[in-house]
């Protein structure tokens, strides 16, 4: 699996703010998120309120983000959080986005139905908009009434099937502050039986090359072990292949940025 990035521009002293808005589906992960943004230097704030939005945001009324000492900051937000309305969230960020200095972006967790009621059941949490109902009806409803800032977002990410580790990845795949410029290429492999990773945006079955896996002395060792590698590259089909492969690449990755 294939997945790339946008480029960025070079860093500058006048570079904007960047603001991560994270919003999604009750158990899709934004706590979670938030943590791992955390992790990668931003500030993080979880439930803040929409009339507190703009005083965290830009504390000295009138001055932007770059007369002040301001940090990027990854604010979390969603039906849980007080005075919280569909159509103040998209007003608020919309005025925001508009004022100068700030680079604010918006990143919706969605995540299987499914998946979700299992979570909660396994947790034995309630959901919040299910208090007296099961918790497949709250997930639903609660999919049907953010469907707009899904559509308005960004960036959607799908946690069904990520890891944090993976979670993390795609993160800095778009959110990174410090940013290397031209296109970020990003190899992942998987197996079929779980599924094609949502969002790889090209995905190569070479189901066809030897299979490490059914190696006794090959099967507890990863992709990042040169036994591994070695085996793979054996096949005699190989070479011919990953010739092929980097002739179709070459011309096209260019087009995507």
């Amino acid at each position: 699996t294939l997945m790339t990035s946008s480029p960025s521009s070079s860093a500058s002293s006048s570079k904007p703010v960047p603001i991560v808005l994270v919003t999604g589906l009750s158990g899709a992960g934004k706590s979670s998120a938030l943590k791992l943004l955390e992790d990668i230097g931003y500030e993080a704030v979880d439930n803040l309120p929409l009339f507190l939005l703009s005083r965290l945001v830009m504390p000295v009324e009138g001055r932007t983000p770059n007369t002040v000492d301001a940090h990027p900051l990854a604010i979390g937000t969603d039906v849980r959080t007080r005075d919280f309305g569909i159509e103040a969230f998209l007003s608020e960020t919309e005025r925001l986005r508009n004022l100068s200095g700030f680079n604010l972006r918006k990143v919706f967790l969605d995540c299987d139905v499914d998946i979700l009621c299992r979570r909660y059941t396994e947790t034995r949490r309630r959901h919040p908009l299910a208090q007296d109902r099961p918790v497949r009806d709250g997930v639903e409803r609660e999919r049907e009434l953010l469907a707009p800032l899904r559509d308005a977002a960004d960036v959607v990410i799908d946690t069904s099937t990520m890891t944090l580790g993976e979670l993390k990845q795609t993160l800095i795949r778009h959110f990174s502050i410090h940013r290397p410029t031209g296109p970020g290429i990003f190899v992942q492999s998987f197996s079929y039986r779980g599924g094609v990773p949502r969002d790889a945006d090209l995905v190569f079955d070479v189901r066809f090359l030897r299979n490490p896996h059914y190696v006794t002395e090959l099967q507890p060792l990863t992709g990042q072990d040169a036994r591994v590698g070695a085996h793979i590259a054996a096949d005699p089909e190989f070479d011919r292949f990953f010739a092929n492969l980097l002739n179709l690449l070459r011309p096209l990755l260019p087009r995507y940025f």
